[in-house]
C-alpha cells in the first residue's frame, strides 16, 4: 500500500517517527516546539553577527531541503548504496534536525504544526 502512495524512504521515516510518537502528550510536543523556536532565535542572533541580517524564510527552506537531502544520502549509506562512515548517527541527528526545521518553517508560515500533523495523520489513517 505504501508504494501506491509514493512514499520515499524519507517520507516513511518521518511518518514512522510521528506515528510512533503520536501518543506524545501535547505538553511534551509544546516543549519541543518552544525549545525549537528558542534555538532558532539563537541562530538568528548568530546570523545578525555574521551577516548583518537574519535568514529569510526562503533561506530556512533551502537549509531544510539541504538537510533532507542528507537524510537521503544517509539512508542510502544504511542500505549500502552510498559509501559513508557513521551514517547511522548522522541519520538520527538529521532526522531530528529536519523535524526542528519543519517546526521553524511552520511557525514562520503561520501554521500550527500540531494541528498540521494531527490533520495529516487523521486524513492518512482514514485511507487505511
Amino acid at each position: 500500500m505504501a508504494k501506491y502512495f509514493g512514499f520515499t524512504s524519507l517520507k516513511k521515516n518521518i511518518l514512522a517517527f510521528f506515528i510512533k510518537n503520536r501518543k506524545m502528550s501535547h505538553n511534551n510536543f509544546d516543549k519541543i516546539i518552544a525549545r525549537s523556536l528558542e534555538l532558532r532565535k539563537k541562530y538568528h542572533e548568530m546570523e545578525l553577527q555574521h551577516h548583518g541580517s537574519e535568514w529569510s524564510i526562503e533561506e530556512d527552506a533551502l537549509a531544510y531541503l539541504t538537510d533532507a537531502g542528507l537524510i537521503g544520502r544517509n539512508i542510502m549509506s544504511e542500505q549500502q548504496r552510498w559509501p559513508k562512515a557513521d551514517s547511522h548517527a548522522e541519520l538520527s541527528h538529521k532526522l531530528g534536525e529536519n523535524i526542528w526545521w519543519l517546526i521553524v518553517l511552520a511557525e514562520r508560515s503561520g501554521i500550527d504544526i500540531k494541528e498540521a500533523v494531527n490533520d495529516f495523520l487523521n486524513k492518512t489513517e482514514e485511507l487505511f
